[in-house]
């Protein structure tokens, strides 16, 4: 079982280095199509199964679907362990299942567990609790294991960059961050130093509270109009932060996402039109 699970994320792996759609540490999806974005998951078993659903891939060549932050939360085993890795091991099978249309891109909590570094959330220390949880069931050979998540996890792309100049990201550098970011982080290769504070990639997965000005300027570094982000919890399922900020949760029963037509451009107040309830899906 343990080489069962480790063979599954490498082909993972695989899987997100041969993305049709991947340049460098981007994805660029053409204007054609749609694609269906998630907010956090944080092990919200029910709402993965719920966007796999709506996305219905089968029945919609043309439609993409991205997801973020798989791990940490949701059902714990008896002694208070973190069970989410069965739900990332399930989301890296849907990769395999469409590898060119399911794109899972980089979170905070997961840069937390590439780094090995204390991530904190609902009051218990997150990595310590999934890793208990590991070592538990692979017993032997968990170290194996988390490794191999790990570099799954490091694999994944930054952002998605939409030719409709629709951004999506797990989240943006912090105000005080903009104009010291290296956007060169998208196009080169991604260094496992690049995951620590105060490196690009982990500066790009932690910024909350974006101001409009910080905002603006990104739009115009990254030549983007809109951005549709997750990170920051919404207790309603999503929000609009800003002129052009949508910002979205999946992990709770009152989580939302957006299907967007990819064939035009949108605004921030046009896509919060089209934000939808989970609950709604059946």
């Amino acid at each position: 079982m343990p080489q069962t699970t480790i063979d599954l994320l490498n082909k993972g792996i695989a899987a997100n280095q041969a993305d049709r759609f991947r340049r460098g540490n981007l994805v660029r999806l053409p204007r054609e199509g749609s694609v269906v974005i998630g907010g956090d998951i944080h092990g919200h078993r029910r709402n993965f199964e719920r966007l796999i659903a709506y996305a219905d891939l089968a029945h919609h060549p043309d439609r993409h679907i991205v997801l973020q932050e798989i791990i940490h939360g949701g059902p714990e085993d008896d002694t208070g362990g973190c069970l989410s890795y069965q739900l990332l091991f399930d989301a890296v099978r849907f990769k395999l299942d469409w590898p060119d249309r399911v794109h899972i891109v980089m979170g905070n909590h997961d840069t937390a567990c590439i780094s090995s570094s204390e991530v904190m959330k609902n009051g218990k220390e997150m990595n310590r609790a999934m890793g208990s949880a590991l070592d538990r069931e692979f017993r032997n050979a968990s170290s194996e294991v988390k490794q191999a998540i790990r570099q799954f996890l490091f694999s994944q792309p930054l952002a998605v960059r939409c030719e409709n100049r629709m951004w999506i990201s797990h989240s943006l550098p912090a105000d005080r961050f903009v104009e010291t970011f290296d956007a060169g982080v998208f196009d080169r290769e991604l260094r496992p130093s690049d995951c620590e504070k105060p490196g690009p990639a982990y500066l790009l997965t932690w910024g909350r509270r974006h101001s409009q000005a910080a905002l603006d300027r990104l739009a115009q570094q990254l030549d983007v109009d809109v951005f549709v982000l997750g990170h920051q919890a919404q207790t309603h399922g999503w929000c609009q932060a800003g002129e052009n900020l949508i910002i979205l949760a999946c992990d709770h029963n009152h989580g939302c996402f957006v299907e967007v037509d990819l064939t035009r451009a949108w605004t921030a107040s046009e896509l919060a039109e089209r934000v939808v309830p989970l609950a709604s899906i059946h």
